[in-house]
Formats: C-alpha cells, sequence, structure tokens
C-alpha cells in the first residue's frame, strides 16, 4: 500500500515539473502555452522550464484578476500626497495597475464623464469607480477584484505613471 502511494507522488512530482512551451500560433495570432511541443514551422518559441510559471510571474489569481478588473488610477502632476498613498496602497497590495496622469482639457474632460467631476485620485478598478483616496473603499474594490490582500515578499512596484498616448481618452 505505500509503495504505491509513493510510486503516485513520485509521477506526480515528475509531472509537476514537466517542460512547457510558449509561443504564437501564427494562424490564430494567439499565444499558446502548451505541455506539447509546438510545430517544427512555428518561430520563437520559449520554454517555461517550470510548468506552474508564468512570463511575468504574476500568480493565477493577479492574472485572472488584472484581466477582468484592470486598475487605473487618474492623478495629476500637483497631487502629492494622496496620489502616493494610492499608488502605495495598489503597490502594497500586488495589484498591478496603469496611471494616468490628467493634463489636458481633454482628459478633463473624459475624467469628468468618468467619475462626474475632476476629483483626483480617482481610482477604476473594471467598471467600478472611486473618488478621491479612501483605503477602506480602495481595499474593498481590490478583494472584491479578487487582488491578493499583500504582495508577493521581495516583489517589485507593479504599477506607476504611463505615458498617455496622444488623444487617449479615460474609459
Amino acid at each position: 500500500m505505500r509503495l504505491s502511494i509513493t510510486l503516485c507522488l513520485i509521477v506526480l512530482s515528475l509531472q509537476a515539473h514537466a517542460e512547457a512551451y510558449r509561443w504564437v500560433d501564427p494562424a490564430s495570432g494567439r499565444t499558446v502555452i502548451s505541455d506539447t511541443p509546438p510545430p517544427r514551422s512555428t518561430k520563437d518559441i520559449k520554454r517555461i522550464t517550470d510548468a506552474t510559471s508564468n512570463p511575468e510571474g504574476q500568480s493565477f489569481a493577479v492574472r485572472k484578476a488584472v484581466e477582468n478588473f484592470p486598475i487605473t488610477l487618474y492623478t495629476t502632476a500637483d497631487c502629492l500626497t494622496e496620489c502616493k498613498n494610492a499608488r502605495d496602497l495598489l503597490n502594497g497590495r500586488g495589484a498591478p495597475f496603469t496611471e494616468k496622469m490628467v493634463q489636458t482639457a481633454e482628459d478633463q474632460e473624459a475624467l469628468k464623464k468618468l467619475v462626474g467631476d475632476l476629483y483626483i485620485p480617482s481610482l477604476k478598478i473594471g467598471q467600478q469607480v472611486m473618488r478621491g483616496f479612501e483605503p477602506t473603499g480602495y481595499n474593498n474594490l481590490l478583494d472584491l477584484a479578487g487582488y491578493p490582500k499583500t504582495a508577493p515578499l521581495g516583489s517589485k512596484p507593479s504599477g506607476g505613471l504611463q505615458p498617455a498616448a496622444k488623444g487617449e481618452n479615460a474609459q
């Protein structure tokens, strides 16, 4: 009995360390991650030595949260303390985010449309929007979206200021 359990555990551990491959399917343009090698004609193949890892280094839960509930933090150049606190909270939770600095009249109109007025900082998680910095509110929205309670030990900040594309509107 013990021998069969031991053998099962050994087989399972070998499968857990199986090699995985990542490539872009030329027919569909989609990224494929598989434990079987890609067709020979495929170029730009990346081997993933641990099947549980991913190229971004994020857990499955974080990847799903980012996919379903992306985070955007709206700030201005003169927002110092509250915007820093908002960034620190998001980074402390290990929540990847994009920061959009509201600079032009067009940016201001887009923010007004999104939150009702020019309130900085403003946070958008998925379709939910919050004006101002309120740690309890931020944490509640992050919890509902499935983001982790704390960033993994040794992780670096995962979000911050991104240059806005010309003519880009807040969504």
